[in-house]
């Protein structure tokens, strides 16, 4: 919805009745994760992309539906991997497709408070029940203060809302299911939960050419990304112009002013040891979801040395990926920087970093939060392909 934030505003306006196709569920390999959305006016206008083109016009023709009956829509489209072409799901997954319709006056109402807060950074969770038991179509809007709305009971309302900051706080995007009064381990409702929490952060220390190529692609995937340098010459907005922030201070003073949650990656591109290891003391002491550290393996096991000097324990050593980056063979600043780009995916997704071509399975990860609620054993250390630190 956020990429779809002027169109809707736009119909908003002017009262335009229109119908919003979300993506709530995935299965197998499929072009667009949950929460991708398609929206259709009355007089037939899109916006948006529920599958990347394969099955827009079933969409289109369901949406029109829809809008017609004033009644929501829960539809699957897919089929197996021979028969894709049959049906228009190319990539032979499976998708669940909710269509529902804003065409009250209280509909728009409800959508411009939502789209009010995506466009404020304010974080913002939507939960919509899926047809079945309960009632299909309602909503509820969570936000820190508070919740808005119902889903049909107090239980229900308790139990999602819960949920619903879990998966804020996480940035994740996810179908949850409980009994009808919002008991848990139960399948009877289906709820999608849709969040829109600010972009992840991405800290660049170290204002070096290989910071400015780390910063575009930061921006490009979608990061608030900062650039921290403590010496003004080189921490100019001149020299890092896609950077959001760009910051003069020492990075260890900066990062432990600074707010870091569990999705916020930290690059440290200084490779100078005044700078890295007070910053890497600190930075390990944060919930950051990734730390790279720029070196090269003498560097990488000299800085280990220096660290275990500070105290730092053998557990939080693990969690560095040093020296920085995917095996890519990278050679340039821009090359590097989609190396380490690739790492964080990776770190994000739980790939292996190997060649599509040379595996089988499932094309698509799930992310390693959602495989952590499902196996809550504690997990640390670097992706399995990478050698512990320390290794020569």
């Amino acid at each position: 919805m956020r990429e779809l934030l002027p169109e809707l505003r736009a119909w908003h306006e002017a009262g335009t009745p229109f119908a919003l196709a979300t993506v709530v569920s995935v299965r197998g390999s499929a072009p667009r994760s949950p929460g991708a959305v398609m929206a259709v006016t009355a007089g037939g206008a899109v916006a948006g992309s529920v599958s990347g083109g394969c099955v827009e016009g079933a969409v289109y023709e369901l949406a029109g539906e829809v809008l017609a009956s004033g009644i929501p829509q829960l539809q699957s489209y897919g089929i197996s991997d021979d028969e894709a072409f049959g049906v228009g799901l190319t990539c032979g997954g499976t998708i669940d497709v909710l269509v529902a319709p804003f065409a009250s006056a209280a509909d728009h109402a409800w959508l411009r408070g939502v789209t009010d807060s995506i466009a404020d950074g304010e974080p913002v969770a939507v939960a919509t029940v899926l047809p079945g038991p309960a009632a299909a179509g309602a909503r509820l809007v969570v936000r820190g203060d508070g919740a808005q709305g119902s889903l049909g009971n107090e239980g229900l309302d308790a139990a999602v809302t819960d949920d619903a900051r879990g998966l804020l706080a996480q940035g994740a995007t996810g179908l949850q299911r409980y009994g009808e009064r919002g008991e848990r381990r139960m399948q009877d409702v289906s709820v999608f939960v849709q969040t829109y929490a600010p972009p992840p952060r991405m800290l660049v220390f170290g204002a070096i050419d290989h910071a400015a190529a780390t910063a575009r692609i930061g921006s490009f995937l979608g990061y608030r990304v900062t650039v921290c340098d403590a010496r003004p010459a080189f921490a100019t907005r001149e020299r890092f112009p896609t950077a959001d922030e760009v910051v003069c201070a020492w990075p260890h003073t900066y990062l432990s002013d600074t707010e870091i949650d569990g999705r916020t990656v930290v690059c440290v591109l200084t490779h100078d040891p005044k700078f890295d290891v007070p910053l890497l003391v600190a930075a390990l002491r944060t919930p950051a979801a990734y730390i790279g550290v720029m070196g090269s393996r003498r560097t990488h096991l000299d800085r280990l040395a220096r660290l275990r000097e500070e105290g730092v324990a053998e557990n939080d050593l693990a969690r560095l990926a040093s020296p920085v980056g995917l095996d890519l063979g990278a050679r340039t600043p821009e090359e590097t920087a989609v190396s380490i780009a690739a790492e964080i995916i990776q770190h994000r997704w739980g790939g292996t970093g190997r060649p599509l071509g040379e595996l089988t399975g499932t094309i698509h990860h799930e992310r390693r939060e959602q495989r952590r609620r499902a196996d809550p054993e504690p997990r640390t250390g670097p992706p399995p392909h990478r050698p512990p630190p320390g290794t020569p």
